[in-house]
């Protein structure tokens, strides 16, 4: 099996890293305009392994890349440049592999499965594992009444240090984005949507209490009707939510950048960058990890319906923290780790259908899950009657 690894992030790297522990590994290649974050590194030096300079903003050099004899490539590169590297895979008949989400490339899916080509983005952790969960949740039920997602990366709380009880686990852009996104969920069969701008009050924030870390924040994460409807139990299912989890505090801390616009992405003016570049400068600095503070990772799937003729509650759980040893972070293992594993399954054939595809049924659950559990990530699941 040979790879293309787009991008030598933190997330990058951490993809590297995993597939080269695989035997079954023949060739990576790593492709990047700054391949600094490999070069030298003992973590690295695998003859399987050589690097290229890559500019993804040519899209003629993109596609010619892609076009070198690859099973996969695994796309690792910021958001913007997912819909070219998936058209690049198209033209060049090389399946594809991201940790992003699908919306951007979902009209792509005619065109793809022409071209035999499968494309599978949200192939991560939030989204990602907690898609794939949910799938095999679903399907574990007669009915399904009630299904919530709860996913959180940051710090473990004594690494909590600082007023927004937080420090950056991925891109802090990336935080901010998702902060600056509407929500919808469905309440007792009423959808809800839920302004950015209102994410944070007080009314939208609820607890629950996590295995081994107790009691944390949720507040509403983006469009939960939307992967209710690919699951097909929107006749069914009358509550839904997809929430973030934080240390209780940082809700409180965010309200006020939330409300009074902070998380704009409009430029103020022609000299002035928008307001939520403003508070990522001013901010990330202050938020980053030591390199003797651990993360913390958390995916919780909750599904309340009928099995077996009985009402049944399930709730799974999936915590991991940084391997301080490696230095990759919970969120680089379950975003990273999760991509590598599908991209080796689209490689192998276990992954064979064509076009734009789905963690929530296109992904075999048990070996995926038991890949994770090779690498010390692990799945808690209790049911109980309800």
């Amino acid at each position: 099996m040979r790879f293309l690894v787009l991008g030598c992030g933190m997330q990058g790297r951490a993809v590297i890293y995993d597939l080269l522990q695989s035997p079954k590994v023949k060739a990576v290649v790593a492709a990047d305009k700054d391949l600094s974050t490999i070069k030298g590194d003992p973590l690295f030096q695998d003859k399987r392994l050589t690097t290229t300079p890559c500019d993804a903003s040519d899209s003629t050099a993109l596609t010619t890349l892609i076009g070198r004899g690859f099973d996969v490539v695994i796309d690792m590169l910021p958001v913007p440049f997912a819909r070219p590297a998936a058209e690049a895979a198209i033209e060049t008949g090389v399946h594809m592999v991201n940790a992003n989400y699908g919306k951007s490339i979902s009209d792509l899916h005619d065109r793809a499965e022409a071209a035999g080509v499968t494309l599978l983005p949200e192939c991560g952790l939030d989204p990602g594992i907690d898609l794939i969960l949910c799938g095999e949740l679903v399907r574990q039920f007669d009915e399904v009444h009630e299904l919530n997602s709860y996913g959180g990366g940051l710090p473990e709380l004594s690494a909590a240090d600082n007023f927004l009880k937080y420090k950056i686990t991925w891109t802090y852009e990336g935080v901010l984005k998702s902060y600056a996104d509407d929500a919808r969920l469905l309440k007792e069969g009423e959808v809800a949507h839920i302004p950015h701008q209102n994410l944070f009050d007080e009314g939208n924030v609820h607890h629950v209490n996590i295995p081994d870390l107790g009691r944390m924040e949720a507040t509403p994460n983006r469009d939960a009707l939307h992967f209710v409807e690919q699951m097909s139990i929107d006749g069914s299912c009358r509550t839904a939510g997809r929430y973030t989890l934080r240390w209780p505090g940082h809700a409180a801390a965010m309200r006020p950048f939330s409300k009074s616009g902070f998380l704009s992405d409009k430029p103020l003016s022609e000299d002035l960058p928008s307001p939520r570049e403003i508070l990522r400068r001013v901010l990330e600095p202050q938020l980053q990890l030591r390199r003797d503070e651990r993360d913390v990772v958390i995916i919780r799937v909750e599904a309340v319906g009928m099995k077996d003729g009985k009402r049944q509650r399930s709730i799974w759980n999936v915590i991991d923290y940084r391997d301080l040893e490696s230095g990759f972070t919970a969120m680089n293992r379950t975003v990273s780790f999760t991509a590598s594993i599908v991209a080796e399954m689209v490689a192998s054939g276990e992954i064979s259908s064509r076009g734009v595809l789905s963690p929530l049924r296109d992904v075999p659950y048990k070996h995926f899950i038991h890949q994770l559990e090779d690498r010390g990530i692990t799945v808690r699941m209790r049911d109980e009657s309800s």
